[in-house]
């Protein structure tokens, strides 16, 4: 019997965890963050006021079996339009902590939250949490750690860099500071973050270069006003040829964004379907054409970032680094351009850290996970994208058993479902993950 449930992580998928929790009438739960303010995590704990979601907000509900709750939240705060506007991260923010405070005020006081870093968890009777400071035993535990640091790309050592020149957090609220105007920023990698980067630097008046660097330089696409289509009734095949085939022929028939949009209640079945051999070509082949058409930006977003390189400002290049030495004058970057054999130098004065939350356990530097996957308590999913999980979320130990009493939420889950990155993945998988441990997965018929 589940009477307690420790949730390591206090963002976005922690945050739902625990509330609910309490909205199936579970098992009491204690909410550990080690940041100073919870409920928000990095997409909107440390977010601009000029960054705005790149989802509409009719989409952005916290809750699945109450998908206007967010409209019906900014209709009562005056936002006209609430449920196509793309709203400012920080006001998302605001949202999410509202829910949070609501929660911990419950009088029934099952949720409690405690600030603290766990150092590790202790398998015996149950599970016991241990903090710096003290240690909570639990029944089970759930790990919601959220997006990890991006890894140091290849040909950087941190440790020869000065911190003032590479910023390996593109979240590090210094990466516009000190700046000049003929300086040159370079940004490693060219998705959704690289965006977020310029167009802070953008609001601070940087008027210097900025260079955005990847393998394939391919930039986020644009949203467009929502339009009507007969969608597809049946999941498409699941092999990586089948799959672009039938995308090409269907955003010739629909458009391109009807098409992969439709593909969104098929797709963690068609990842899960995919043997090994599928989802590394794709990861290796479709992944980063799949990403730019699929996590799309807000129009009004796309023309700004559009208006930065039409002045001039932005150069996008594809291609790959090869070195760093930083010298009086900057780090001087030995590159080459994709398809081409020819080495090339730039000098940056600054160099921000864009390619990607990357959940390797392998490669991490988190410390509580390092000590779990050292333990085999948990394991690498096979494609090196997180942890590995089953269907209900429960982690996998290094002997291919699943964890009862730990499970894991949020991107760190992709390997297993690949579309759990967004607000509309991530409200399902807590959903469920919350009925589960609250014995309410078993009304209406959902475990007969």
């Amino acid at each position: 019997m589940i009477e307690h449930v420790a949730i390591i992580g206090a963002g976005f998928s922690g945050t739902l965890q625990a509330i609910n929790l309490l909205r199936h009438d579970g098992p009491r739960a204690t909410l550990i963050e080690r940041a100073p303010v919870a409920g928000l995590g990095l997409a909107y704990g440390a977010a601009h006021p000029s960054h705005v979601l790149n989802v509409r907000a009719a989409n952005m509900s916290a809750f699945p079996d109450d998908p206007s709750h967010f409209v019906r939240w900014l209709e009562s705060r005056g936002v006209a339009d609430a449920a196509t506007a793309f709203i400012p991260r920080v006001t998302y923010g605001e949202y999410l902590r509202e829910l949070l405070d609501a929660a911990l005020r419950d009088p029934s006081g099952r949720l409690n939250l405690v600030r603290g870093e766990v150092e590790d968890l202790e398998f015996a009777d149950g599970v016991h949490v241990r903090l710096t400071d003290r240690s909570i035993h639990a029944d089970a535990a759930v790990l919601a750690v959220g997006n990890l640091p991006p890894h140091d790309p290849p040909g950087l050592d941190p440790e020869t860099l000065s911190a003032t020149r590479y910023k390996g957090d593109p979240w590090d609220r210094s990466v516009p500071e000190g700046l000049g105007d003929k300086d040159t920023v370079l940004i490693i990698g060219t998705g959704l973050t690289m965006v977020d980067v310029v167009l802070l630097l953008d609001a601070r008046g940087f008027k210097g270069k900025i260079i955005a660097l990847s393998r394939r330089g391919l930039l986020p696409r644009s949203h467009a006003p929502a339009s009507a289509w007969e969608r597809i009734g049946e999941r498409p095949g699941s092999t990586a040829s089948r799959l672009l085939g039938s995308v090409r022929a269907r955003s010739a028939a629909i458009g391109w964004r009807n098409a992969v949009d439709e593909l969104r209640p098929f797709t963690q079945a068609m990842w899960g379907n995919a043997t090994e051999a599928e989802r590394g070509r794709f990861l290796r082949h479709l992944r980063p054409w799949w990403d730019v058409h699929r996590h799309r930006l807000a129009p009004e977003v796309h023309a700004r970032l559009m208006a930065v390189v039409e002045r001039g400002q932005l150069e996008v290049i594809a291609g790959k680094t090869m070195g760093f030495d930083e010298q009086a004058d900057g780090i001087h970057v030995a590159f080459r351009r994709r398809g081409s054999d020819a080495s090339e130098t730039m000098v940056a004065q600054r160099i921000v850290n864009c390619t990607g939350p990357l959940g390797d356990l392998a490669r991490t530097e988190e410390p509580l996970l390092q000590k779990l996957a050292a333990r085999g308590v948990i394991r690498p999913d096979a494609a090196h994208l997180g942890i590995d999980v089953d269907n209900q979320g429960q982690t996998i130990a290094a002997d291919g058993s699943p964890n009862g009493n730990l499970y894991a939420l949020g991107p760190m889950t992709r390997g297993a479902f690949w579309e759990i990155v967004a607000v509309p993945d991530i409200r399902n998988q807590t959903w469920s993950v919350a009925r589960r441990l609250s014995n309410a997965h078993w009304v209406g018929g959902e475990g007969l």
